[in-house]
């Protein structure tokens, strides 16, 4: 019997932790998901509270755009985050240009209900706010067991270990917590790359979420602060690439190497990439791409719908949370918003068990049973939006810049 992965209903509980017993809870993974649980714990009077990042600087400084919906939005003001401080330019409108032969065919504006943000943007605006000690950095899991008290105990890659009465994994894409927990759930490559990069000036002109589309590319371009108090420009490129077109410019499984910092893109990669650009979409895009010094490349992937988010493991729990659980593509703009929304719901039932003494497994079962359909739709729409894009198909050879 698997301990990690062994399926069935949740026993009843067998403790009650009350204010003066409380949980200690380990949430894995410093990015946005972790850090809104933590302080939305803290806010609802957790102490025994530690967040541990794998890496020893948790800041992102690039990460791309981000869509928070309204609900997102006043959970992150309940915490004292202000929306000016996450989308100082706050428009809502959002602009779809259509392109063939290089050139505008068209152009649709919309508005998207709620405000966008860039990803360093939102995560240093978490991180600042955690309570001192909290946040652990450096820290990589590296295994998971029952200790002998019954807590679960993450053994980390320094060969220290800590133990915890419930483990929440919001670490990403490669999460370590669901390849223990579920790991007959591989990720399964997309057959299209984000490529991403933050250029300083706005060449383009443009003041609100703008996206382009090509048959076989995407570019999305959203202005943000610079630090010098200039405005600069956050882009995306989505283009379609075969796992063997991306392990050749890559050097890599798409499903392995889900994050490519700027140090491993190869210049054969980025030049490629540059010419790609000057295929599908107007100049001006493509010089954008070209003036951009560090890139980064995140492969887009699929993954087979979760049946569970809580798992027992001795007298502990352990859960997955936004991507670890299930990451959705990008285009559904549900990523962030799922996992503040399964966030807000689970400290609310934590607070239920801390402070009213309500059965800790039902309220358990109970977030688990809400928040599921939520994710198995984003995980079915992503293909849908995606293919109307016409985004995941392998292209033919890109004609030099």
């Amino acid at each position: 019997m698997n301990l990690l992965t062994e399926p069935g209903p949740v026993p009843p509980s067998t403790t009650s932790l009350r204010a003066e017993s409380q949980p200690s809870i380990a949430i894995i993974g410093g990015s946005i998901t972790g850090p809104t649980l933590a302080l939305l714990l803290h806010q609802a009077g957790f102490t025994r509270v530690s967040v541990l990042e794998a890496s020893p600087s948790p800041f992102a400084q690039a990460g791309g755009v981000i869509g928070l919906d309204h609900a997102s939005l006043a959970t992150l003001e309940t915490l004292g985050i202000p929306q000016a401080e996450l989308a100082p330019f706050p428009s809502e409108r959002v602009t779809t240009i259509r392109i063939a032969d290089r050139k505008e065919t068209g152009r649709v504006h919309s508005v998207y209900p709620g405000r966008n943000t860039a990803w360093h943007v939102l995560n240093s605006a978490l991180l600042n706010r955690l309570p001192d000690t909290w946040l652990r950095t450096g820290n990589r899991v590296r295994s998971m067991s029952i200790a002998g008290n019954g807590q679960a105990l993450l053994n980390l890659a320094d060969r220290t270990s800590i133990t915890a009465d419930l483990v929440v994994f919001a670490d990403g894409r490669r999460s370590i917590g669901r390849r223990l927990l579920d790991p007959t759930r591989p990720l399964h490559y997309a057959g299209y790359v984000a490529w991403r990069g933050q250029l300083t000036g706005n060449r383009v002109g443009i003041q609100d979420y703008t996206r382009l589309g090509a048959h076989g590319g995407a570019f999305h371009m959203f202005p943000i602060p610079r630090k010098n108090g200039d405005t600069g420009l956050d882009w995306t490129f989505y283009l379609n690439m075969s796992s063997e077109e991306f392990s050749r410019l890559l050097g890599g499984d798409p499903t392995q190497r889900t994050f490519i910092q700027p140090h491993h893109v190869p210049p054969m990669a980025s030049e490629e990439v540059i010419s790609w650009a000057y295929q599908l979409f107007p100049e001006a895009v493509a010089e954008t791409i070209s003036a951009t010094t560090d890139w980064y490349a995140t492969p887009i992937l699929d993954i087979d719908p979760p049946q569970r988010m809580v798992h027992s493991l001795g007298a502990a729990h352990a859960l997955l949370l936004a991507d670890a659980l299930a990451p959705v593509r990008p285009n559904t703009a549900q990523g962030a918003n799922n996992g503040i929304e399964q966030d807000r719901a689970l400290a609310i039932a934590l607070g239920q068990h801390l402070h009213h003494g309500a059965d800790l497994n039902a309220a358990l079962d109970h977030w688990q049973q809400r928040l599921l359909p939520s994710v198995h739709r984003a995980l079915q729409e992503g293909p849908k939006l995606s293919a109307a894009l016409g985004l995941g198909r392998p292209l033919a050879d890109p004609v030099p810049a």
